[in-house]
């Protein structure tokens, strides 16, 4: 038995949330604020009834809703019940024991093996009609307040609807009818759960790790230490008490005597002391004291984490929270697994699920793919018990760590992305291949450069795509010297305040290669603004050769008939060779679904069009370069400099030796503030493009 699917509505973020789950690891991702706290949360809310909801859980959207419905002048004639809804999609096959979900079951077909639970916090029309003759006698009392001058402001409707929220809005646990033809939910057809007295709680059984956990090194606070008497207690609660708890218990009994005996010698003055105070009747105060180590205070005060360093034992407190907080989850881990195996007269429930919350903290890349690589290995046996009981675990993961995502199955992806300004949608990794359908070697690609590379790109606000390792070496510096003249600019102009810095902004910056165009439809599925750095690879014939089939070159732009540049053919393709160089950098913007694209490569400057990186900043640096060019390590060649006639595309070709060395050249040589040498205008372009929202 598992669960499929979620549905959410009207929490938070999640204005109409759906996210199917995986039979054993979900990974949740994506950037901030795109709901994936929310998701354990209203989880917990609805299956662990835990904390109540709050006017604050409402979707902005929904609450807009709600307040004009209330203060509206028209009242509508009816309507559906609204709220918070959590549907949960269940599947179970031949081998599942239903004894628990029998009740729940709304379909004997036998090919129907669906269930669908809902939860609700909502508001009927009934309630809601006693709500706006409730809020118009508040909405009279405050202003009567205001009035008597007992108050400067009245309370607003929000602030009403905080305060009364229980009393209009109510919580509903169903299973619904599900259609198999239609796979739909009929919400019309279902069973009220609470009214038939089925617990949820045998069907599911939700537990958590949050990211907020209470994990420290500090001296005084034995974190793990606590943690492996907690496991201890699990254990011995459930039916996977041992031997080995038998023992323990065995040799605490004979230490008891022993230390029972010791105790009157040791204890004999101060007996005798309260025997002399008397009491009513003889021996009324005759007192002993006896040894009682019950086993599980013993552990409480008693047990010690410690790791190995250079063969000396240090206490967990010495240990890095890195270490720790991986340490404490396993043991979090195994306390919640105990957990979910119950105690030895009940059994698990029917489907048990896990999330844990961002497994990252405090830990460093390595640790985090030692995480994600054996935390399938540590869950994958599922809940299983001494007496032969078991069942499978379900868990979810959510992170923001691009090295947990890079060394994750594809597949488990499930991507967090924000579509309206109140809404959120999940999507599936898998589902993007269907996208790939015409060159599936184009997905494959795309899988492997992602788990192997630029996971970061799922986080980012912005990307900028680059070809190779010299815009790789140099990009950060382009957008921290543009980031210092943009602001000397705005400061200037008395605008100092109004410019949010490239540097600050969400920006990822992946190497691509010549692929860029292969990125197109995973860019549309992210929706995420993105600018493309290339060079405008202008070629001309030279020749025919065997076959009679012509031969191009690269060559200097003026000379050139056509680029040789993949990503500017694919997303240009429309445009001739003359247009594509007088081609403005508005014009090169291209929306592709959810998402806007510019391609950016060299333009002419000062007169001249270079068709390369080294092209261009030859051309606008030459006096730069020509000043360094004994120090500088990058090239060959170097009084081809003292030459006037030799152009910056003969220098580029002739000179430069290697591409890396000559981008750390740039670096090594120049002054603090970067104003020794110039941003060619076509990355300079880009980049501004880039910064406007």
């Amino acid at each position: 038995m598992k669960i499929t699917k979620l549905q959410i509505e009207n929490f938070r973020l999640l204005k109409n949330l759906s996210m199917d789950l995986k039979e054993d690891l979900s990974l949740i991702i994506g950037k901030n604020n795109t709901g994936k706290t929310s998701i354990l949360s209203i989880l917990d809310k609805f299956l662990n009834e835990k904390n109540k909801f709050s006017y604050d859980d409402f979707n902005l959207d929904f609450r807009n809703e709600l307040e004009s419905l209330i203060k509206s002048c028209d009242i509508p004639d009816e309507f559906q019940p609204k709220g918070i809804k959590l549907k949960i999609f269940i599947e179970y096959n031949e081998e599942d024991d239903l004894s628990n979900v029998s009740r729940v079951l709304m379909d004997l077909d036998p090919d129907n093996n669906n269930i669908v639970l809902g939860f609700e916090y909502i508001i009927n029309y009934s309630d809601f009609l006693n709500i706006r003759t409730d809020y118009a006698a508040f909405k009279a009392n405050e202003k009567a307040k205001l009035e008597e001058k007992k108050k400067n402001k009245p309370r607003e409707l929000n602030e009403f609807l905080k305060q009364e929220l229980d009393n209009y809005f109510h919580t509903h646990k169903m299973s619904f009818e599900y259609d198999i033809c239609t796979k739909t939910v009929n919400p019309a057809n279902f069973i009220d759960l609470e009214s038939e007295g089925i617990r949820i709680k045998d069907i599911i059984c939700f537990k958590y790790i949050s990211a907020r956990r209470d994990v420290t090194n500090k001296e005084n606070q034995n974190t793990l230490s606590k943690q492996t008497s907690n496991l201890y207690k699990k254990k011995e609660d459930n039916s996977d008490k041992n031997q080995a708890t038998e023992n323990f218990k065995d040799h605490l009994s004979e230490t008891d005597n022993t230390l029972s005996d010791i105790y009157k010698d040791l204890f004999s003055d101060v007996i005798k002391k309260i025997q002399d105070f008397g009491g009513i009747k003889l021996n009324d105060t005759e007192i002993s004291i006896i040894s009682t180590l019950q086993h599980r205070e013993l552990l409480e005060g008693n047990t010690t984490v410690v790791y190995t360093h250079d063969d000396h034992k240090l206490p967990e407190h010495y240990n890095g929270l890195g270490y720790m907080n991986l340490i404490s989850m396993i043991f979090e881990i195994e306390i919640l697994v105990q957990d979910f195996k119950r105690d030895r007269d009940k059994n698990p429930a029917d489907i048990n699920l896990l999330v844990i919350e961002e497994p990252e903290a405090h830990t460093h890349p390595q640790m985090q793919y030692v995480f994600i690589k054996n935390i399938k290995k540590l869950l994958t046996e599922g809940i299983k018990r001494d007496d032969g009981i078991s069942r499978p675990l379900q868990y979810i993961i959510t992170t923001h760590s691009s090295h947990i995502v890079a060394n994750s199955d594809f597949d488990d992806i499930k991507y967090l992305k924000t579509e309206t300004k109140n809404n959120v949608t999940a999507k599936n990794l898998s589902d993007l291949g269907k996208q790939y359908d015409a060159d599936p070697k184009q997905y494959q690609f795309l899988k492997q450069y992602l788990t192997i590379s630029k996971a970061e790109i799922f986080f980012a606000d912005k990307v900028i795509l680059i070809e190779g390792d010299t815009e790789r070496i140099l990009m950060p510096t382009f957008m921290h010297k543009f980031d210092l003249e943009e602001a000397a600019r705005l400061n200037a102009a008395g605008n100092h305040d109004s410019y949010l810095p490239l540097l600050s902004q969400n920006i990822s910056t992946i190497e691509v290669g010549a692929y860029s165009q292969i990125f197109e439809k995973f860019i549309d599925f992210l929706g995420i603004k993105t600018l493309i750095i290339t060079d405008i690879d202008a070629t001309k014939v030279t020749g025919q050769n065997a076959k009679g089939h012509d031969e191009w070159s690269a060559c200097p732009v003026n000379e050139g008939t056509k680029t040789s540049n993949s990503a500017i053919n694919h997303f240009l393709s429309n445009v001739t060779w003359n247009d594509l160089k007088a081609l403005p950098v508005g014009d090169r913007t291209i929306v592709v679904g959810s998402s806007t694209i510019c391609i950016c490569y060299q333009q002419e400057e000062d007169t001249y069009h270079a068709r390369s990186f080294e092209d261009a900043f030859i051309h606008l640096n030459r006096a730069f370069v020509k000043g360094n060019k004994d120090t500088f390590q990058g090239i060959k060649n170097a009084a081809d400099f003292d030459d006037e006639e030799k152009s910056p595309y003969d220098l580029a070709n002739k000179c430069v030796k290697k591409k890396t060395h000559f981008a750390l050249d740039i670096l090594y040589h120049s002054d603090e503030y970067f104003r020794n040498w110039k941003i060619p205008a076509y990355i300079k372009n880009g980049l501004l493009w880039l910064k406007e929202d």
